[in-house]
């Protein structure tokens, strides 16, 4: 005679979990109709106009001939996707990477000149340039780097339209929440450029979160950069004032 509690091991005696609700995937994670150009557009050039804004003894070279070629390759880059970013190919994508790449080298140089000049004594000699500068640097970072999130997720824009990956990178609240999210949503520049403002300011994750060891280990530089540059240029304008 068997005994009647084998059944519970088994399962036999348990009814089967309801199904899952039938319909069709989330719109991050199925074919969309791509992101619209204008947000990075407009990120980029502002990246830009803050490299032209600095003095130039912390631009590369002390001349403007980076932010003008970085103005050429993004002309060549909306000429191919103009309205929306559905268009990719191997040259594409190294035009893109190569465009954020020259971005991200100036932001470190600047980075890397005012500190060393703030350590010699040699820059922050008034606390209104000072900040001015240190601000559009850190701004510069927060872009630079909200960039590159938005270029590396799931492969990119065009292959996040395609739908080809659909393991994410980062983790945004409407992925986890889907029933408090619109039906079309998907993340867009705007929203990893939220990522990269709260991670610059608060140095960790916020609401979203980083799933791959790669986007972990960016988002650690950046709150390395972030606060080293906040600290040195608040407390060399703070001596200032007080002296």
């Amino acid at each position: 005679m068997s005994d009647p509690d084998a059944d519970d091991y088994s399962g036999a005696q348990h009814p089967a979990p309801p199904p899952h609700p039938a319909g069709p995937p989330p719109a991050w994670a199925r074919v969309t109709l791509g992101e619209e150009r204008w947000q990075v557009t407009g990120c980029i050039v502002g990246a830009i106009v803050l490299q032209a804004l600095l003095p130039r003894r912390l631009v590369p070279g002390h001349t403007l001939l980076l932010p003008m070629v970085e103005g050429v390759m993004l002309v060549a880059l909306v000429s191919r996707n103009p309205r929306r970013i559905v268009r990719t190919s191997p040259w594409l994508r190294a035009l893109s990477l190569a465009l954020i790449a020259a971005l991200s080298f100036s932001n470190t140089w600047s980075v890397f000149r005012l500190v060393k000049g703030i350590i010699r004594g040699i820059e922050g000699r008034q606390p209104a340039p000072l900040l001015f500068t240190g601000a559009a640097i850190w701004i510069g970072n927060v872009l630079v780097f909200a960039l590159w999130y938005w270029e590396f997720d799931r492969g990119g824009p065009a292959r996040r339209a395609a739908g080809d990956d659909p393991i994410p990178d980062f983790v945004f609240p409407q992925m986890q929440s889907p029933a408090l999210a619109p039906p079309d949503w998907e993340p867009w520049f705007v929203d990893y450029l939220y990522l990269s403002f709260t991670n610059a300011t608060a140095f960790s994750p916020t609401d979203v979160l980083p799933f791959s060891r790669w986007a972990k280990v960016v988002m650690m530089v950046q709150s390395a950069v972030s606060l080293m540059t906040v600290a040195l240029v608040v407390a060399r304008a703070v001596n200032i004032l007080g002296g």
